[in-house]
């Protein structure tokens, strides 16, 4: 879950001020991380964002990157929440 959280702030980070390379190695280990849990949902946006970047689609990135934060906000809570109740 950790790790998750830092690799979305990570990937906020880099939309802002990074190279596009960097974001979409970064988009591919959070879709990868996401599958690994069960997040799909999540997976699919971060791969969304990655299309937009491949395409150089400015304003598709834009709106896929707050879809990707809504997303991946909900997962996580879910997540703190389901972690809440097996403790």
């Amino acid at each position: 879950m950790e790790e998750l959280a830092q690799r979305m702030c990570l990937i906020q980070t880099q939309a802002l001020k990074g190279p596009r390379e960097d974001m979409h190695k970064g988009l591919r280990a959070l879709a990868a991380i996401a599958d690994q849990i069960g997040l799909c949902s999540l997976s699919e946006v971060a791969h969304d964002v990655m299309a937009c970047i491949e395409l150089g689609d400015a304003v598709a990135e834009a709106a896929t990157l707050a879809r990707l934060a809504r997303v991946g906000e909900r997962s996580l809570t879910e997540l703190w929440d389901l972690n809440e109740f097996t403790v």
